[in-house]
């Protein structure tokens, strides 16, 4: 899921940069408006999980690996996408330039894939499934769908690269994290969900039931 620098020409990699620029200063934004100062040690605590989680990668073949993401994790917990993309910016920046883990050129393309794409389509599957069939279950399928797309789309752009072909690159990527997806990412997401949700539902900022509430007793006030 890192994409290293010499696995796709300059020229592609600026128009991921280009693609993904917008979605990291609405998520700065988004910090900027958000963030407290209750709300920014959990915020830490989760990009120095998502740190140690990704340092666990599985050898895929064809100079690539499969780990967690952690996005959808993160969106789900703030109520947003936009934290996801956030955390995941700062997290591949750190690996980035501090370990070498993922390229610097290539950065924009992993921080499209890993926040962007895993984070939107696991928050919003959590959002379209939580009332029908419940927090656990809503973000386990979230954080796995978000994880497999991502590693789909990255295997799409290595194929644009011509750094390997189109199917061998569809299979390795999608079967791994089909697994990985199951067994890592939408597990881990759901128990840590379930966990917060049990000891600290006031964490959770994605609270159906309680902001219609909140915002009746705002408009009487």
């Amino acid at each position: 899921m890192h994409i290293p620098d010499s696995f796709m020409p300059l020229s592609q990699a600026v128009i991921y940069w280009i693609i993904a620029l917008p979605f990291i200063i609405t998520s700065m934004k988004w910090a900027k408006n958000e963030l407290d100062e209750m709300k920014v040690p959990v915020l830490a605590a989760l990009a120095a999980g998502i740190f140690a989680i990704q340092a666990m990668n599985i050898p895929i073949g064809m100079g690539t690996s499969g780990h967690m993401v952690g996005a959808a994790l993160v969106a789900i917990v703030f109520g947003s996408p936009w934290a996801g993309v956030l955390v995941l910016t700062l997290v591949l920046i750190v690996q980035g330039f501090a370990f070498g883990d993922g390229g610097v050129t290539t950065m924009g393309a992993n921080i499209l894939n890993m926040g962007v794409i895993s984070g939107f389509i696991g928050y919003y599957t959590y959002v379209a499934l939580r009332k029908s069939v419940g927090t656990s279950i809503a973000s386990f399928g979230g954080a796995w769908l978000g994880l497999f797309i991502s590693a789909i789309v990255c295997a799409v752009e290595m194929w644009i690269a011509g750094t390997f072909p189109l199917v061998p690159g569809l299979v390795a990527m999608g079967t791994y994290h089909l697994i990985i997806g199951f067994i890592g990412e939408g597990l881990i997401t759901s128990i840590v969900i379930m966990a917060i949700a049990k000891s600290r539902p006031d964490l959770l900022e994605d609270n159906f039931t309680a902001r219609p509430e909140k915002n009746k007793k705002e408009t009487h006030a």
